[in-house]
Protein backbone atom coordinates (compact mmCIF):
# COMPACT_ATOMS: atom_id res chain seq x y z
CA UNK A 1 0.00 0.00 0.00
CA UNK A 2 1.25 3.69 -0.88
CA UNK A 3 -0.93 5.09 1.43
CA UNK A 4 -2.65 4.17 4.95
CA UNK A 5 -5.39 6.23 7.16
CA UNK A 6 -4.63 5.55 11.17
CA UNK A 7 -7.47 7.33 13.23
CA UNK A 8 -7.69 10.92 12.04
CA UNK A 9 -4.46 10.80 10.46
CA UNK A 10 -3.11 9.99 6.58
CA UNK A 11 1.04 8.27 6.27
CA UNK A 12 2.66 7.13 3.44
CA UNK A 13 4.73 4.77 2.24
CA UNK A 14 8.80 5.35 4.13
CA UNK A 15 10.15 2.11 4.57
CA UNK A 16 9.39 -1.32 2.96
CA UNK A 17 8.95 -5.12 4.70
CA UNK A 18 12.09 -5.91 2.66
CA UNK A 19 14.02 -2.41 3.61
CA UNK A 20 13.43 -3.59 7.11
CA UNK A 21 14.37 -6.92 6.94
CA UNK A 22 17.85 -5.91 5.58
CA UNK A 23 18.16 -3.52 8.18
CA UNK A 24 17.43 -5.87 11.15
CA UNK A 25 19.40 -8.58 9.42
CA UNK A 26 22.53 -6.08 9.82
CA UNK A 27 21.84 -5.35 13.29
CA UNK A 28 21.72 -9.39 13.92
CA UNK A 29 25.24 -9.96 12.20
CA UNK A 30 26.80 -7.06 14.49
CA UNK A 31 25.41 -8.49 17.55
CA UNK A 32 26.68 -12.06 16.45
CA UNK A 33 29.56 -10.91 16.33
CA UNK A 34 30.10 -8.42 19.47
CA UNK A 35 27.93 -11.10 21.69
CA UNK A 36 30.39 -14.19 21.30
CA UNK A 37 30.45 -15.67 24.41
CA UNK A 38 28.59 -13.40 26.14
CA UNK A 39 25.19 -14.95 27.06
CA UNK A 40 23.65 -11.25 27.19
CA UNK A 41 20.02 -10.68 27.90
CA UNK A 42 17.96 -9.12 25.48
CA UNK A 43 15.68 -6.18 27.27
CA UNK A 44 12.68 -5.51 24.64
CA UNK A 45 10.95 -2.36 25.39
CA UNK A 46 7.41 -2.65 24.95
CA UNK A 47 4.90 -1.86 22.95
CA UNK A 48 6.47 -0.88 19.95
CA UNK A 49 9.51 -2.72 19.76
CA UNK A 50 7.86 -6.58 19.94
CA UNK A 51 7.68 -6.90 16.26
CA UNK A 52 11.63 -5.66 15.57
CA UNK A 53 12.79 -7.61 19.10
CA UNK A 54 11.17 -11.12 17.56
CA UNK A 55 12.80 -10.77 14.28
CA UNK A 56 16.31 -10.14 15.72
CA UNK A 57 16.35 -12.97 18.08
CA UNK A 58 14.98 -15.26 15.09
CA UNK A 59 18.62 -14.17 13.32
CA UNK A 60 20.28 -13.69 16.67
CA UNK A 61 22.40 -17.02 17.22
CA UNK A 62 24.23 -16.47 20.60
CA UNK A 63 22.67 -18.14 23.42
CA UNK A 64 20.63 -15.34 24.86
CA UNK A 65 17.59 -14.54 27.16
CA UNK A 66 15.16 -12.14 26.49
CA UNK A 67 12.97 -9.81 28.54
CA UNK A 68 10.78 -7.67 28.32
CA UNK A 69 9.56 -3.83 29.65
CA UNK A 70 6.73 -1.47 29.21
CA UNK A 71 7.45 2.24 28.93
CA UNK A 72 5.58 5.15 27.55
CA UNK A 73 6.53 8.54 26.88
CA UNK A 74 4.04 9.65 24.35
CA UNK A 75 0.79 10.79 24.00
CA UNK A 76 -0.63 10.89 20.19
CA UNK A 77 2.33 12.38 18.08
CA UNK A 78 4.10 13.67 20.99
CA UNK A 79 6.38 13.27 23.73
CA UNK A 80 5.50 14.02 27.37
CA UNK A 81 9.12 14.20 28.24
CA UNK A 82 8.21 11.65 30.96
CA UNK A 83 8.72 8.33 30.80
CA UNK A 84 6.18 6.18 33.16
CA UNK A 85 6.88 2.23 33.55
CA UNK A 86 4.12 0.32 33.01
CA UNK A 87 5.71 -3.37 33.60
CA UNK A 88 8.88 -3.55 34.97
CA UNK A 89 11.74 -5.95 34.92
CA UNK A 90 12.09 -8.43 37.08
CA UNK A 91 15.62 -10.19 36.50
CA UNK A 92 18.45 -10.09 38.27
CA UNK A 93 21.36 -7.99 36.01
CA UNK A 94 24.23 -8.30 38.43
CA UNK A 95 27.11 -8.75 36.20
CA UNK A 96 25.03 -9.44 33.24
CA UNK A 97 25.33 -8.12 29.29
CA UNK A 98 21.63 -6.34 28.24
CA UNK A 99 21.38 -5.56 24.95
CA UNK A 100 18.28 -3.14 24.82
CA UNK A 101 16.05 -3.37 21.96
CA UNK A 102 14.16 -0.73 21.30
CA UNK A 103 12.29 0.46 17.94
CA UNK A 104 12.94 3.91 17.67
CA UNK A 105 15.36 6.32 19.35
CA UNK A 106 13.96 9.63 18.68
CA UNK A 107 14.73 12.52 22.01
CA UNK A 108 16.38 9.89 23.70
CA UNK A 109 14.42 10.37 26.95
CA UNK A 110 12.94 7.06 27.20
CA UNK A 111 16.11 4.92 27.00
CA UNK A 112 18.50 7.54 29.28
CA UNK A 113 15.53 6.72 31.94
CA UNK A 114 16.50 2.88 31.02
CA UNK A 115 20.19 2.86 30.85
CA UNK A 116 20.20 4.52 34.24
CA UNK A 117 17.74 1.90 35.86
CA UNK A 118 19.88 -1.19 34.24
CA UNK A 119 23.10 0.45 35.30
CA UNK A 120 21.50 0.79 39.56
CA UNK A 121 20.42 -2.64 38.56
CA UNK A 122 24.28 -3.50 38.72
CA UNK A 123 24.62 -4.67 34.92
CA UNK A 124 27.98 -4.65 33.51
CA UNK A 125 27.47 -3.98 30.30
CA UNK A 126 24.55 -2.34 28.30
CA UNK A 127 24.04 -2.19 24.85
CA UNK A 128 21.89 -0.50 22.60
CA UNK A 129 19.96 -2.02 19.43
CA UNK A 130 17.73 0.55 17.85
CA UNK A 131 15.89 -0.47 14.54
CA UNK A 132 15.45 3.11 13.79
CA UNK A 133 17.15 6.65 14.99
CA UNK A 134 16.60 10.06 14.31
CA UNK A 135 19.62 11.94 15.12
CA UNK A 136 17.88 15.26 14.32
CA UNK A 137 15.70 14.65 17.07
CA UNK A 138 18.17 12.98 20.05
CA UNK A 139 18.89 15.52 22.92
CA UNK A 140 21.40 13.02 24.85
CA UNK A 141 24.92 11.89 24.32
CA UNK A 142 25.08 8.26 25.10
CA UNK A 143 26.59 5.98 22.50
CA UNK A 144 23.75 3.47 20.34
CA UNK A 145 25.80 0.32 19.51
CA UNK A 146 23.52 -0.79 16.80
CA UNK A 147 21.26 1.08 14.55
CA UNK A 148 19.08 -0.55 11.95
CA UNK A 149 18.11 2.79 9.72
CA UNK A 150 19.01 6.66 10.22
CA UNK A 151 15.87 8.63 9.47
CA UNK A 152 14.48 11.92 9.44
CA UNK A 153 12.56 13.48 12.01
CA UNK A 154 8.64 12.48 10.79
CA UNK A 155 6.04 11.01 12.80
CA UNK A 156 6.09 7.28 11.19
CA UNK A 157 3.64 4.27 11.89
CA UNK A 158 3.83 0.43 11.03
CA UNK A 159 6.34 -2.34 12.04
CA UNK A 160 5.54 -2.36 15.59
CA UNK A 161 5.26 1.89 15.74
CA UNK A 162 2.18 3.47 16.70
CA UNK A 163 -0.73 6.59 16.57
CA UNK A 164 -2.59 6.19 19.63
CA UNK A 165 -1.95 2.77 20.00
CA UNK A 166 -2.86 2.22 15.94
CA UNK A 167 -0.79 1.51 12.95
CA UNK A 168 1.40 -0.87 14.86
CA UNK A 169 0.19 -4.18 12.65
CA UNK A 170 1.85 -3.11 9.20
CA UNK A 171 4.79 -4.93 8.02
CA UNK A 172 6.15 -1.53 6.15
CA UNK A 173 6.56 1.95 7.97
CA UNK A 174 5.11 4.69 6.79
CA UNK A 175 5.45 8.57 7.74
CA UNK A 176 2.59 10.68 8.22
CA UNK A 177 1.47 13.48 5.48
CA UNK A 178 1.33 16.88 7.36
CA UNK A 179 -1.90 19.08 6.20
Amino acid sequence: MDKVKVRDKEFSLFLTAEEIDKAVEQVAEMINADMQGKDPLFLCVLNGAFIFASDLLKKVEVDCEISFVKLSSYVGTQTTNTVRELIGLDQVLTDRTVVVVEDIIDTGITMSYTLEKLRKLGASDVRIATLLFKPEAFKKDYPIDYVGIVIPNEFIVGYGLDYDGHGRNFPDIYKIIED
